[in-house]
């Protein structure tokens, strides 16, 4: 059984840059939305786009966001998890393997910034507004846009043929 890697150096936690970009790209956009705008304000910047500021209770698609506070300490709990599994993915991996690593990296990086959310304000801040008409997607950031990312490439990885 391949053990994998023999130090992080030749692991997928190699990537882990990755996370940090992510982080503080998300981080800073927050801050940034916060200290600009009030709740509900939204500035109009292409006819099916819009920086809108509303507060996430729940998770995806405001999942839960009226359950009365238990659902802060799930996803909370969900977000370390997942990072801490993987992370340890990573170790495990290659470095060389990149849809998976960047996968990882992307996904770990975005629980991270909703995590940070989640424990410094009760709720996640999202201003990314896509609409047609008078149909609106819902509002999200630049970390679900990673988690996302993150997924679609595990999906693509799951579909790529693999060389033995």
């Amino acid at each position: 059984m391949d053990k994998g890697p023999v130090n992080w150096r030749n692991s997928g936690l190699r990537w882990y840059w990755v996370v940090l970009v992510v982080f503080f790209a998300d981080q800073w956009s927050k801050q940034w939305v916060l200290t600009h705008f009030d709740l509900y304000e939204s500035v109009k910047l292409l006819p099916f786009f819009s920086f809108t500021y509303v507060r996430n209770y729940g998770a995806a698609f405001s999942f839960l966001s009226d359950a009365g506070g238990w659902q802060r300490w799930l996803f909370t709990a969900i977000a370390v998890g997942f990072s801490v599994v993987l992370t340890l993915w990573l170790y495990r991996q290659k470095s060389s393997e990149w849809r998976l690593n960047l996968a990882y990296t992307l996904i770990i990086g975005g629980a991270l910034g909703n995590l940070i959310d989640r424990l410094m304000h009760g709720f996640v801040v999202d201003f990314l507004d896509f609409y047609w008409k008078a149909s609106h997607y819902p509002a999200f950031n630049i970390a679900d846009s990673a988690i996302c990312i993150g997924a679609a490439l595990i999906i693509w990885d799951a579909f790529r043929s693999k060389k033995h």
